[in-house]
C-alpha cells in the first residue's frame, strides 16, 4: 500500500511541475507575473475592489496588493478609482485592457479543462474532483500544523 501512496504523490508532484511549467510559459508570453495574473483573476471574479480585500483575498499583505496594482497601473492592466461610498478609500478596477487579459486568461483556462478532462466521464470525474479536494484540505492541515 505504501508504494500506492509514493506513486500517488510522484504523480502528483509530477502534474505540479507540469503545472508551474505552464505558468512560467504564460508569465514570459504575457510579461505578468504569476501574483499580478492571481490579482488579475480575483479582479476578474470580484469586480473593482478595494486593495485592502485583494490583500485577504490573495492572502498577501497591503504593502504587496500595493506594490502589485502600482505595477499593473503602469502597465494599464487596472486604475484606481475613489470609492463610490467611503471617501478615505480607493477601489482597484480593471482597464479595458485588463478586462481583455483576465477574458484570455478565463478562455484558456477553459480550453485547458476540456482538453485535460473533456474525454473523462462524468462520475469518473466527480471521483477525481472529490480525492483532490479532500488531499488539498489534508495538506492545508499539515502546513498549518507545521506553521
Amino acid at each position: 500500500m505504501a508504494d500506492e501512496h509514493s506513486t500517488a504523490l510522484d504523480t502528483l508532484l509530477r502534474l505540479s511541475e507540469l503545472m508551474s511549467a505552464d505558468l512560467a510559459r504564460f508569465e514570459r508570453e504575457s510579461g505578468l507575473s504569476g501574483s499580478r495574473i492571481r490579482l488579475l483573476w480575483t479582479l476578474g471574479i470580484t469586480g473593482p475592489t478595494t486593495q485592502q480585500a485583494l490583500a485577504e483575498a490573495l492572502d498577501v499583505t497591503p504593502r504587496n496588493v500595493t506594490g502589485l496594482v502600482d505595477g499593473l497601473s503602469a502597465s494599464g492592466h487596472v486604475t484606481r478609482q475613489p470609492h463610490p461610498t467611503d471617501r478615505r478609500a480607493t477601489r482597484v478596477t480593471l482597464t479595458d485592457a485588463g478586462a481583455e487579459t483576465v477574458r484570455d486568461l478565463q478562455r484558456d483556462h477553459e480550453d485547458l479543462a476540456r482538453q485535460l478532462f473533456g474525454g473523462v466521464p462524468p462520475r469518473r470525474l466527480a471521483a477525481f474532483v472529490a480525492t483532490l479536494e479532500e488531499t488539498v484540505a489534508i495538506f492545508e492541515r499539515l502546513m498549518e500544523e507545521q506553521a
